[in-house]
């Protein structure tokens, strides 16, 4: 049988941050990126695409508040912004992929599923919103902002100032329509899905799906999907080649083989960025620990070479 891959695209295989954002950069970027998984399906793989959305969710709510201000067009809420923006990139994804198969001579079927997530609705997340979206205001609007919707802003301090929205970042226990991709994926099609890690929902007491104003990780969320289809390996593709300890000191060190006792350690040392690259880790000890083979982290350009990223496997 063929092997199960799930490839988790970061945001800047799709967009690079000294960029603007145009469909054409997106195009190129991705384009760029899906190059380097060709060889996996000429190694026989079948394939489930992941992606982020941070850049193009962001766009989204801007666009949000100037319909609103200048045309008083009603918002839409934040579920229905991730949704949107799953659609539009995994339609991106997908025909630039299509081009790709066809420029090697692949005949492979290509989906974009919208994919909700199921989050449990008292996760401590939501008593501590952490996760910033859209655009920085002064302090005047967004108390007023506060006001109006309910909003909670924290300061910027990683920037010239001003307040942004937080939001919830709960934990993924739930792939929505995981047998469906299970069953896809298997008969050889190329699966897109779970992008932005998903629009999350929960359950209520009547049985009936219900949103939530939360963003999901997608690392955890691809993680998760990844082991639910049985996946023998899960590629998080970011912009390093490898994973190091002691980044950008003296001492800094590559490391390209850890096994999961290892790779606990470094994390409880505090040697992986919180911000970064800890989510990722956390997600690829996650896929070993519930059945995966290997995890492997590594810049989108170098994938196709096998001496690149870091793999991280239960023992080595």
């Amino acid at each position: 049988m063929s092997k199960l891959a799930l490839v988790a695209l970061g945001g800047n295989a799709l967009l690079r941050g000294d960029q603007l954002g145009t469909i054409e950069e997106q195009e190129k970027n991705t384009t760029d990126t899906l190059e380097n998984l060709v060889h996996l399906i000429k190694d026989g793989y079948n394939l489930v695409i992941t992606h982020g959305n941070g850049p193009q969710v962001g766009n989204i709510l801007m666009r949000n508040d100037a319909g609103e201000s200048m045309y008083s067009i009603a918002q839409m809420p934040l579920d229905i912004c991730v949704a949107d923006s799953q659609g539009g990139i995994g339609y991106m994804i997908e025909r630039m992929m299509h081009n790709v198969l066809r420029k090697h001579g692949i005949n492979r079927e290509i989906v974009t599923l919208v994919t909700e997530v199921v989050v449990e609705k008292n996760d401590p997340a939501f008593k501590n919103p952490e996760k910033r979206i859209g655009k920085i205001y002064d302090r005047q609007k967004a108390e007023m902002l506060e006001k109006e919707k309910g909003w909670v802003f924290k300061e910027e301090v990683k920037s010239d100032g001003g307040w942004r929205r937080v939001v919830p970042s709960p934990k993924p226990i739930r792939i929505m329509n995981e047998k469906l991709i299970r069953i896809l994926a298997n008969e050889g099609h190329i699966v897109i899905a779970a992008g932005g890690g998903g629009v999350p929902v929960y359950i209520d007491k009547k049985n009936r799906v219900r949103p939530v104003e939360a963003v999901i990780d997608k690392d955890l969320a691809s993680s998760l999907l990844a082991s639910r289809i049985g996946a023998n390996e899960f590629y998080i593709l970011t912009d390093v080649s490898y994973v190091y300890i002691n980044y950008k000191k003296e001492n800094q060190e590559i490391k390209e083989f850890l096994d999961r006792k290892d790779t606990l350690k470094y994390l409880n040392e505090g040697m992986f960025s919180k911000g970064s690259m800890a989510p990722k880790i956390r997600a690829s000890l996650f896929f070993i620990e519930n059945g995966g083979e290997k995890s492997v982290i590594t810049e989108a350009k170098k994938l196709e070479d096998k001496s690149y990223g870091t793999k991280i496997t239960m023992e080595y």
